[in-house]
């Protein structure tokens, strides 16, 4: 495991601070995208966009988006608060992103590292038509459910790279 200093990072309290300082009209807004089906699987998902000025929000026009998601009961954190854990790291992401990119990771998605992953379940065969699927999803709402599903059926190691691109082209 590499090894680094928590200390040398800054939480998300202290970034939201920071870019509220930077930005007085900032406007954070938690969008929980949780569908009926992810709550069956106990797993949350949740958007968070920053907008630097009312302006912007009213046009909506957000500086900077990112996703999260979360399993309830997954960490110490989640056996209570699986939701507002996720909301917390999107907003992280998305703070770092609208501020330039400063300040790398925070310190709350430096803990998880630290804390390591629960093992999950060894990796299934991936479906024949799933990256297919991938490649055709026209929203991140849409490519949130392939995740899950990626997620649920034990094959996510599998197609990590080929979710995160199609994220990265769809943003």
């Amino acid at each position: 495991m590499a090894n680094f200093n928590l200390a040398d990072y800054e939480t998300v309290e202290q970034r939201h601070a920071r870019a509220l300082e930077a930005y007085p009209d900032l406007r954070c807004v938690i969008v929980n995208h949780t569908t009926e089906n992810d709550r069956a699987q106990s797993t949350w998902v949740v958007e968070a966009r920053v907008y630097l000025t009312d302006s912007d929000q009213a046009n909506d026009l957000p500086k900077a988006t990112e996703w999260a998601f979360e399993v309830d009961g997954v960490g110490m954190a989640n056996k209570t608060s699986a939701l507002e854990n996720a909301a917390t790291s999107a907003l992280g992401r998305a703070l770092r992103w609208a501020l330039g990119g400063s300040k790398g990771p925070s310190r709350e998605e430096m803990e998880k590292v630290a804390r390591g992953r629960t093992p999950q379940k060894p990796a299934v065969a991936v479906p024949g038509d799933f990256a297919e699927r991938v490649g055709k999803a026209v929203t991140l709402a849409d490519l949130a459910t392939l995740w899950n599903e990626a997620v649920a059926g034990g094959f996510s190691a599998d197609v990590n790279e080929l979710v995160t691109a199609r994220k990265k082209a769809l943003s």
